[in-house]
């Protein structure tokens, strides 16, 4: 099995910015993609960034320009920076991962709070 720790989250004032990890461990083969998912609270869980194996990017829109996902595949981990925060982007934060064709993998959440 995978696992999935993620770190980096908290409280940050509007406007500031907060860097997450993921690192996961255990059964690791060859990861596809990697990815960062969030849940407001009364709200659906949301897709915020994706990265491919090969490091392309792809990002909602909400976060598009403020947000930049990265990974290290050396130390299998993937990053999410996120710059310019906004009260809006209070949420916890999941990171996912895909392997091959087995059932997506996800961490166990990392809360986001952006407030003054």
């Amino acid at each position: 099995q995978v696992q999935l720790v993620e770190s980096g989250g908290g409280l940050v004032q509007p406007g500031g910015s907060l860097r997450l990890s993921c690192a996961a461990s255990g059964s690791i083969f060859s990861i596809d993609d990697m990815g960062w998912y969030r849940q407001a609270p009364g709200k659906q869980r949301e897709l915020v960034a994706i990265i491919s194996k090969d490091g392309r990017p792809h990002y909602a829109d909400s976060v598009k320009g403020r947000y930049t996902i990265s990974r290290d595949n050396a130390k299998n981990t993937v990053y999410l920076q996120m710059n310019s925060l906004k009260p809006e982007d209070t949420a916890v934060y999941y990171c996912n991962l895909r392997q091959g064709r087995y059932p997506e993998v996800w961490g166990q959440g990392t809360l986001v709070t952006v407030s003054s």
